[in-house]
């Protein structure tokens, strides 16, 4: 959002930041006090841009409050289901996403959760003509209107005007496996994340602590070295938070040297840095490679423990 900020010349002090509630979804009264707020300093907000699905924690908006938001004080609202989008293909997961029909705009990358080949980008709207209206330069050297199947020629319609061949991608693995095939890859991932966060809440040893409920296939969490057990976040003193603090950049370092295993981290909302195990066209991984996963990774923590203090 800052990118585009600048590169549209809005500038970036026009971008306000809507504040979020502990699990990184958008809060509805904050978005409507601060769409207040700018119009009572004479400005004129006109786009919302909400989230199906955040890259770290994997929250979605509550878009249904949300779009009433945006028509009441007159937003073009805008889904960011880039991440979370393949929900929609599971009759299970897809309540996350309710509200998305009512968005002006929605973006999805089917080359994440469903695990299309890269890149494979959507861009959707309810507005039947506006892209063309938008972006069409009507360039006669490049898109002739006499042209045999002329009206299948889409380039027009883009920023770049190019034939990118994203759809076709999309359209093969689509027939490949089906509606049923696609709800299969969606469910399984958030089935592999559910698995994991059990495992981690059942294990009694305290080696392992979820930094935040999943709300997607994403699970967030700690390994915690033995010096450093028990370990609760909201009841931790500052010296646990900061040796921990420095656990996860270190196991990533050795599994990534060793070639064994990519997993992000980060540090939000005041929490040290956590692991963010992703599960994205995860078709073939099984809860066995889970467990696989955990005890290669405690081998490792417990080394980097045994360093903390040096």
């Amino acid at each position: 959002m800052l990118k585009s900020a600048r590169l549209l010349g809005l500038g970036s002090d026009n971008l306000i930041s809507v504040r979020s509630d502990e699990m990184g979804r958008m809060v509805p009264q904050a978005l409507d006090e601060a769409i207040l707020r700018v119009k009572a300093d004479g400005g004129k907000p006109f786009f919302c841009g909400a989230t199906a699905g955040t890259t770290v924690l994997g929250a979605y908006d509550p878009l249904e409050p949300l779009a009433e938001i945006c028509v009441r004080q007159g937003l073009w609202f805008h889904v960011d289901a880039c991440w979370g989008g393949g929900a929609l293909f599971s009759a299970k997961h897809r309540h996350n996403l309710k509200g998305c029909e009512r968005a002006d705009s929605l973006a999805w990358n089917p080359h994440k959760m469903i695990g299309s080949s890269l890149q494979c980008s959507a861009f959707l709207t309810r507005h039947v003509g506006l892209l063309a209206k938008t972006n069409s330069a009507n360039a006669a050297y490049l898109f002739q209107p006499d042209k045999l199947h002329g009206d299948l020629d889409l380039g027009d319609k883009t920023i770049q005007c190019g034939r990118k061949g994203d759809v076709l991608k999309l359209w093969m693995m689509w027939k490949a496996k089906g509606d049923d095939g696609l709800q299969r890859t969606v469910d399984h991932c958030f089935a592999l994340a559910t698995f994991m966060a059990e495992e981690m809440k059942n294990d009694a040893s305290g080696a392992w602590e979820l930094a935040f409920e999943p709300s997607c296939s994403n699970v967030c969490f700690w390994y915690v070295p033995k010096k450093l057990r028990p370990f609760k976040f909201a009841a931790a003193s500052a010296e646990k938070v900061a040796l921990l603090q420095k656990v996860a950049p270190a196991m990533k370092n050795e599994m990534q040297r060793r070639g064994d295993a990519m997993i992000g981290f980060q540090a939000i909302n005041g929490r040290p840095n956590f692991f963010r195990q992703v599960f994205a066209s995860a078709d073939e991984v099984t809860q066995d490679d889970i467990r696989a996963l955990m005890t290669r990774m405690a081998a490792i923590g417990e080394r980097v423990g045994e360093a903390l203090d040096a």
